[in-house]
């Protein structure tokens, strides 16, 4: 083994290597908040951390990098209590955006976006208010509430943090889209009915499968819940829906209870009796 010319030593390299923007960083912080040096160095990993996740964002064209609440806040907390998510929102798709405006003018591009943006915000675990809509849209909230009342009304799920949390009694949209999947409609289909990406709808499955695999088990409404940290009206909503097409023998419900079998299956649309579930996949 060939021996160093010089020690370390030799070169000043051992005061050399703090001399970087790591090192004077944690020497303010220690400065400038009366630390230790273990804690600067303790905060200084934890500030990395968070500028990773919310300002070192990767873009692509058309995109912006957007704070949003995140969905799991409850309703009723402070603005600034709430845990924020960084998304990656697709303001401009001139693919889709183009042939919106050419077909339903301006207010139907604005509504088209509005569905994509909410849609992109809850799956990256977020949920946007009528006021995030509004900045992005460059319009106001009213507009915007009423632009949500609208999609609906043609059977869409617009999903805000206003209508999530003032959502009134009657099935949720998530027994609804499971619904639509259990009657034979792909992820496809399910995707421009209600906009909900085919990413939401197998999570939306996983958790399905979680509560009718317990019931199966015999564990009680309430042990659900607290196992599958549900809400005990989805908890209710998900077993009505497994008793319901259980007694039918729906195919693609057999699937997704047989470990044997291929996972869900988004195939092409199938009429209940008509075809085998599993022989399609979107």
């Amino acid at each position: 083994m060939v021996k160093p010319l010089q020690p370390k030593g030799e070169y000043g390299i051992l005061r050399l290597k703090p001399k970087n923007a790591r090192s004077a960083i944690v020497q303010k912080l220690a400065a400038d908040f009366n630390l230790t040096p273990i804690i600067a160095e303790a905060f200084y990993e934890q500030f990395s951390l968070y500028f990773s996740e919310h300002a070192n964002v990767k873009l692509s064209t058309g995109e912006i990098a957007y704070e949003a609440v995140a969905a799991t806040e409850p309703a009723g907390k402070h603005i600034r209590l709430t845990r924020r998510i960084t998304t990656r929102l697709k303001l401009i798709d001139f693919n889709t955006d183009l042939e919106a405006l050419a077909n339903y003018g301006l207010a139907g591009l604005r509504r088209h976006r509005l569905a994509r943006l909410s849609r992109q915000a809850y799956d990256q675990g977020a949920l946007l208010s009528y006021e995030d809509l509004a900045m992005l849209l460059t319009t106001s909230p009213a507009t915007v509430k009423r632009d949500v009342a609208l999609l609906r009304q043609q059977g869409m799920f617009i999903m805000t943090r206003g209508t999530r949390h003032d959502m009134g009694p009657g099935l949720s949209h998530k027994t609804i889209i499971l619904d639509l999947y259990f009657k034979g409609y792909t992820f496809t289909e399910i995707e421009r009915q209600t906009n909900h990406s085919e990413t939401s709808v197998k999570r939306y499955l996983a958790d399905f499968l979680q509560v009718a695999t317990l019931f199966r088990q015999g564990f009680s409404h309430q042990q659900i819940r607290l196992i599958a940290r549900k809400s005990d009206r989805l908890v209710r909503e998900y077993i009505q829906l497994y008793q319901a097409y259980q007694q039918q023998d729906n195919e693609r419900l057999q699937q997704l209870l047989t470990p044997t079998e291929p996972g869900p299956d988004g195939g092409k649309k199938s009429r209940p009796g008509t075809r085998k579930a599993g022989a399609d996949h979107d």
